[in-house]
């Protein structure tokens, strides 16, 4: 259920509100947009059966919302969230371009694709430290020494970073040097990880599940928000389906549903969705197309010596063409490529 305020409402009628609602033991979740102020209640829906909303000062009508997900839940929160990344805004009608190898391999390796990621233009930096691998003997990671390579790169180039965390045990490990968590798919369903992601400071990329439909995806992501995290990014990363031609099959269509159902920003990740490099630069551009607010692409100094997914990662001059063309596509579609003041709308 949600409660809409009207304009001549005061913060005394707001808080008065929200203490009645306290009273009747729901949660309260208030989202003050341009337009109009949104009081979202959570909890147990028969506690406020029949109680007269209507009679309170300021309340111009009330909503009762079908979705499962609530704090995610564009009913909720009609403005869309804009997640601050140390002055890099996902959302809000920027496209972040995050990019990198799959895993961090060694310096060398690491630093020549911060480097060659900053100079093209992208703001985020990519790379693995503990890898999900389906095989227990292919690499896993470096663990703390990769996210120390990954620290060092940031210094060095000034990019935000983001990795992956896969369990419990390295939380604050992972959170201690990255900008951005990333959750990967094997773990969009783990509620005890996700849980405790609710409670910390730093934003968090959670990708879409393997076979997740968009409802299991969006419950995913009120673990997180329900536990006070309000950061979360969700990512589209490919479903698995019959289709054997690409590695998994990228679902677009889940972009402009996702925008239309939450206010969480949304990016597109075109190298686990295809898992073919020939097809990266066509679904990136896709992807913006969509609507999303921005790609994660995998990119490596020599994709056929790369340690995990070397298929379906660029080179570093085939990187730099793509974002030429992501430069030339945000420009004509009105948007604005985060970072490049050159775009600039």
């Amino acid at each position: 259920m949600v409660i809409v305020m009207n304009r001549e409402a005061t913060e005394k009628d707001l808080e008065t509100l929200k203490q009645a609602i306290e009273e009747l033991g729901m949660q309260v979740h208030i989202s003050k947009g341009e337009e109009r102020t949104i009081v979202g209640l959570i909890g147990n829906k028969r506690n406020v059966e029949g109680f007269p909303f209507m009679s309170f000062n300021g309340v111009e009508s009330v909503v009762h919302v079908t979705h499962p997900f609530k704090l995610a839940s564009r009913d909720f929160h009609p403005d869309s969230t804009i997640v601050d990344v140390d002055g890099v805004q996902i959302g809000g009608g920027n496209v972040v371009v995050m990019a990198g190898p799959c895993s961090v391999e060694n310096r060398d390796q690491l630093l020549e694709s911060a480097f060659a990621v900053k100079e093209a233009g992208a703001q985020i930096l990519r790379g693995g430290a503990f890898k999900p691998r389906t095989s227990p003997y292919a690499f896993n990671g470096l663990g703390e020494e990769g996210l120390k390579l990954l620290a060092e790169a940031r210094e060095l180039t000034g990019l935000k970073i983001v990795t992956e965390l896969m369990d419990l045990e390295n939380l604050d490990l992972v959170a201690k040097y990255t900008d951005i968590i990333q959750i990967g798919a094997r773990n969009m369903q783990n509620f005890p990880l996700l849980r405790e992601l609710g409670k910390i400071n730093k934003p968090v990329m959670l990708k879409r599940g393997l076979s997740a439909t968009i409802e299991e995806w969006l419950m995913a992501a009120e673990y997180v928000l329900s536990g006070g995290n309000k950061d979360v990014i969700l990512c589209e990363r490919g479903i698995r389906t019959f289709e054997t031609a690409t590695r998994n099959t990228l679902d677009l269509n889940a972009v402009p549903v996702v925008r239309r159902l939450s206010h969480l920003p949304v990016i597109v990740d075109p190298s686990h969705g295809t898992g073919v490099a020939a097809y990266v630069p066509a679904m990136s551009k896709a992807g913006i197309a969509v609507g999303s607010d921005g790609l994660m692409i995998e990119m490596h100094p020599n994709p056929a010596k790369a340690l995990s997914d070397g298929a379906q990662s660029l080179t570093i001059p085939q990187f730099h063409a793509l974002m030429q063309e992501i430069k030339a596509l945000t420009a004509a579609l009105g948007m604005r490529l985060e970072g490049r003041k050159t775009v600039a709308l």
